[in-house]
């Protein structure tokens, strides 16, 4: 009964709407924190996760052996491979597609590769200029890993002790 009273009171006085009040009146008067986004870059973790990359070994071959773990493991279905069989009995890719319109960047994918051939860089600013643009192909995940490779190495190896 008495809680029923107070609970009357609360809504007839408009308590919750005050106290709402209350915290946005306190923030009000603050100093407020703004970036300004591409002159200033916020801290980064070390563990973000953003574009993908294919690396290769440093005589040049590629690392991916098509074991196509990181396609079995990628819970958006964002990986699509084939490959084939060549003459020296290696299997290699002849197709690596990752639709980053579908891609979680959950990371499985790095950490199911065995050889270390797809990592996710801490690069996010990125964009598509027409239709299509959104499917990443073999050669392109090779070219932004040759690319950005030193990078790559110096936090992989930062980070290879949490692992």
């Amino acid at each position: 009964m008495i809680r029923n009273i107070k609970h009357f009171i609360k809504s007839f006085t408009l308590f919750d709407l005050l106290q709402g009040l209350g915290v946005t009146g306190k923030y009000f008067f603050k100093r407020k924190i703004t970036i300004q986004y591409p002159e200033q870059k916020t801290p980064m973790s070390p563990r973000f996760r953003g574009h993908h990359a294919l690396r290769r070994y440093p005589n040049g071959q590629e690392r991916c052996i098509a074991c196509k773990l990181c396609e079995a493991v990628c819970p958006a279905l964002a990986i699509d491979i084939e490959s084939e069989e060549r003459a020296d009995g290696t299997r290699r890719t002849t197709k690596y597609e990752i639709d980053f319109f579908k891609c979680i960047y959950c990371g499985f994918c790095e950490e199911v590769c065995p050889v270390d051939a797809i990592v996710e860089t801490h690069i996010f600013e990125y964009h598509y200029e027409e239709r299509g643009g959104n499917l990443i192909s073999k050669q392109e995940l090779l070219a932004f890993g040759d690319k950005h490779e030193t990078e790559i190495a110096k936090r992989k190896a930062a980070d290879a002790p949490y692992r």
